[in-house]
């Protein structure tokens, strides 16, 4: 799920952090010759700001050891969801720190400037000043988000539409997922820019989306005399809830011990599964919605093939731009996506690989093909994988299997979560492989 972080704002229950008193706005003395308490501050702030933008502990951790070393300092961090606890030491003294977020989000373009700056520090940021550090930071943190909330509201639509085609949809289906996703998340987005605490955007989104793929489809029906049997595709108008970074990057944290994030990260993840496919299931019942087997389109296998790679690239592009990526990083995600979900898709109905397997053979091929991007392009390499596989995060198993289980059909509904977690299992080990494989900072401890 993409949101601003709501890095800055002050409420009865979380105090923002004023900066400002930690320095005093030099401009002449660099930062290598400041003292320990401004050095430290730098970090903190730094670590903090890499947190509230969705990035994992590794990275996190990565990118205030790599601004301690540049300013003759060791680094000591212990990170989680939304707070960080860390301790700098120079030659005689150490400072310790604790910071925390009134709440976490993914923000991909405010990470990309941060890794950027992160390289540019590696180079020469003793020589820069204090002052001249903390503007820098200020500026990113307070940059506008790319999109408005109807532009947010769009993209999710198109995900949506796309996500119900790839999950054996048909023109019915998506166009009414277009309607709900795109209402569900513009509600969604309205309420986050509220700071409306975090369960309940989630299941009023869920709720305006389900709500309004019936009334859509009830519109269809009378205009155009639809079958009853495409209702079952209101499941897709809730997917753009399904919280694929949280879930991704908890694999990864946890892969790299860092069991702290790696475990609060997918508490956070399965928290908003639950809360939205009970929403999901209750609103279902109320209108009586009913879920079944999405039948695919029998088209030839080259057609289907072709749509796969156009609706897995339309997918990943409107989750990317939910995470706030640039248009031009949306679409690079969009076409790893298309390469590899479409080589998913294809291996799960013409091979006998199991469809776990399958989802490993398609991150990696994600993970890969974005090493090579970013040698090319210097994209934060998180932000462009995860966007691609978090279309295969299966979303419509997770909510068959609790729609089942609330109605006591325990068996299925154990069937329906065992499919989802080899899946859910199989995709961070997919991107685990591919960093080990090319990244040599990934691949040793230390």
């Amino acid at each position: 799920m993409g949101f601003e972080p709501a890095e800055h704002i002050s409420t009865h229950h979380h105090m923002a952090i004023p900066w400002q008193d930690f320095f005093t706005n030099d401009n002449f003395t660099p930062a290598g010759e400041a003292n320990l308490v401004e050095r430290a501050a730098i970090v903190g702030r730094i670590g903090l700001m890499m947190l509230s933008y969705g990035t994992g502990a590794w990275r996190v951790r990565d990118s205030m050891n790599i601004v301690a070393r540049e300013l003759k300092m060791t680094c000591s961090a212990d990170i989680g969801l939304v707070s960080l606890e860390y301790t700098c030491m120079d030659a005689h003294h150490s400072y310790t720190q604790a910071l925390s977020l009134p709440s976490t989000g993914v923000n991909t373009s405010k990470l990309s400037q941060m890794e950027r700056f992160i390289d540019e520090f590696r180079e020469r940021g003793s020589k820069l000043t204090i002052g001249e550090i903390h503007n820098r930071l200020e500026t990113i943190a307070h940059s506008r988000g790319n999109y408005t909330p109807i532009q947010v509201g769009l993209a999710a639509a198109l995900a949506c539409s796309c996500f119900v085609f790839l999950l054996g949809g048909g023109p019915v289906e998506m166009a009414c997922c277009f309607f709900g996703a795109g209402l569900g998340n513009y509600v969604r987005r309205k309420l986050i820019d509220r700071h409306i605490t975090l369960l309940a955007c989630v299941s009023v989104g869920v709720a305006v989306a389900c709500l309004f793929y019936l009334f859509a489809f009830i519109g269809m029906q009378w205009v155009f005399n639809v079958s009853p049997r495409h209702e079952t595709g209101y499941i897709g108008a809730m997917l753009f809830i399904i919280p694929g970074f949280p879930f991704i990057t908890s694999g990864l944290d946890i892969s790299k011990l860092d069991m702290r994030s790696g475990l609060e990260r997918l508490a956070y993840a399965v928290t908003i599964i639950v809360v939205a496919t009970l929403v999901g299931w209750i609103v279902a019942m109320a209108v009586k919605l009913r879920p079944g087997t999405l039948t695919a389109l029998p088209l030839p296998p080259l057609m289907l093939m072709l749509l796969r790679v156009v609706t897995s690239f339309g997918g990943v592009f409107g989750f990317s731009i939910m995470f706030n990526s640039t248009p031009k990083m949306a679409t690079v995600a969009g076409l790893i996506g298309a390469v590899a979900n479409t080589t998913r898709l294809e291996l799960v109905d013409y091979s006998h690989i199991p469809a776990g397997v399958c989802a490993f053979i398609g991150a990696l091929i994600a993970g890969l093909l974005a090493f090579v991007v970013k040698r090319k392009i210097h994209y934060p390499q998180i932000s462009i994988t995860v966007p691609s596989i978090v279309i295969m995060v299966p979303g419509l198993y997770m909510y068959q299997a609790m729609y089942n289980m609330g109605l006591t059909s325990i068996s299925v509904g154990a069937l329906w979560i065992t499919k989802a977690l080899l899946i859910v299992v199989f995709l961070p080990m997919g991107l685990i492989a591919a960093r080990i494989l090319t990244d040599p900072k990934w691949r040793h401890n230390g």
